[in-house]
């Protein structure tokens, strides 16, 4: 086959994957992410070549490879005036990100790309010019290079799957071609393009896969990176009917985002497999495999689980879990303090108490065990524990209550109740309204 006549196929292959699998509507338009590498390359002359509005090609410097960061950004630059494309660059402090989240640099760089990715996303939809969509160059091998990843990494489901092709305004056309054929296709076009030398060093497991593993499969198999590619769009295509059979096995067992019940972890006729339900519930929370595993032989009431953004709690009859992104239980609170002449506007983060009965400086902690008050209304004292269990506060969320204190007194159930014995009275001189201010 001629250099043109594989050229024409190939697009008109990229042509019929996305109309298949992608579905971009006539008046959207796509930004193109440019690396510079024969991929991202590729994927710009391609999309082009096919006539979809390409607004702008977006270049991350991640600032780690000194004069090879410098050479991408120029190269682009170049092709970018060459194809009539607006370019969009933008650097990032990766390493430093990298400390400041405690992640692998290769992940910071990711967070970092994709975070953009979607700004740019966020920013044209308030334009009103249509649909917008990023393009990103994954190709075949890089969906195999995902699939065993996620395999090692101890997946479920939909990591089998591996990358989808469209996703929350993510595309990925060149799913539907190799490593090789995009190389065929710049030759076929004389593109030059940049190579990244840290693709060859062996440190990140990703390139340990694409340098020893799949040069290995493909010894046993020459055909192992398309059986793998074949296995994740089966899978994927799967996957909708398993989430239905999840929804509908959730429903049934009372499972809900935030409660698990403890009778849906033993197997049942009706559900014979607990583990995959709790998978399902923790997907996306930050739970590992090990766990998960924990979870499922827990039986000691009240005992806890944390990843970096969520908390799950055993209690009495189910998991309860929590984003520990509205916990407050790690948060710094301030009280603002305000004399005002009458009760004005009310809310649960918001009191009122006569100010001269208050003696000593006002004071916010958590809750701690044995602490009791006169709920408003009431003459009694009550262990504040018992207080919240009559109003059905589950163990987590006890576990997020603050009190606002004045000396050794408690004058306020923070969200809940003030203490009777400081509330305002007829007799009350100055009223004193206390605000709970957001985290420091």
């Amino acid at each position: 086959m001629k250099r043109e006549e594989f050229a024409a196929a190939l697009v008109n292959k990229v042509r019929a994957y996305i109309e298949r699998e992608i579905g971009l509507p006539a008046d959207s338009v796509v930004f193109i992410a440019l690396s510079g590498g024969a991929d991202s390359t590729a994927l710009l002359l391609i999309m082009k070549e096919l006539g979809y509005r390409v607004k702008e090609a977006l270049h991350c410097n991640f600032r780690l490879r000194d004069e090879e960061s410098h050479r991408d950004q120029l190269f682009v630059e170049e092709l970018c005036k060459q194809q009539h494309v607006p370019l969009h660059v933008r650097h990032f402090d990766t390493e430093e990100v990298a400390q400041e989240r405690g992640i692998s640099i290769e992940m910071a760089a990711r967070e970092l790309r994709y975070d953009w990715f979607r700004e740019k996303l966020r920013l044209h939809s308030r334009s009103g010019e249509g649909e917008a969509f990023v393009a990103v160059a994954h190709h075949r091998d890089d969906q195999a290079e995902t699939m065993l990843l996620n395999l090692l990494r101890g997946t479920g489901l939909r990591g089998m799957a591996g990358m989808q092709p469209k996703h929350e305004g993510i595309i990925r056309p060149l799913l539907c071609l190799s490593r090789e054929e995009i190389l065929q296709y710049l030759a076929s076009k004389g593109q030059a393009y940049v190579t990244d030398s840290t693709n060859s060093e062996r440190v990140a497991l990703r390139n340990r896969i694409r340098l020893d593993v799949v040069p290995m499969l493909r010894g046993i198999n020459p055909s192992a990176v398309e059986h793998l590619c074949l296995a994740c769009d089966n899978v994927r295509q799967s996957i909708p009917y398993y989430i239905k059979g999840i929804e509908t096995a959730f429903t049934e067992l009372g499972i809900t985002a935030e409660s698990f019940p403890l009778s849906a972890l033993n197997s049942t006729p009706s559900s014979p497999f607990p583990h995959p339900l709790l998978h399902e519930w923790l997907a996306g929370k930050g739970f590992n495999r090990t766990q998960e595993e924990d979870i499922m032989k827990a039986e000691e009431c009240g005992r806890m689980w944390h990843s970096g953004t969520h908390t799950i709690l055993r209690d009495r009859e189910a998991l309860l879990l929590a984003p520990r992104s509205s916990s407050i239980i790690n948060c710094q609170f301030s009280i603002k303090q305000e004399i005002v002449p009458c009760i004005g506007e009310t809310g649960a983060n918001i009191a009122y108490f006569d100010a001269d009965l208050l003696t000593a400086p006002i004071a916010v902690r958590p809750v701690r065990e044995g602490d009791s008050f006169v709920p408003f209304g009431m003459k009694g004292r009550k262990l504040i524990s018992d207080y919240l269990t009559d109003r059905k506060i589950n163990r987590l969320q006890k576990a997020e209550t603050f009190v606002a204190t004045c000396g050794d007194d408690i004058i306020w159930l923070i969200g809940h109740r003030s203490d009777n014995r400081f509330r305002v009275t007829e007799n009350t001189k100055r009223i004193l309204k206390l605000v709970l201010c957001e985290c420091l």
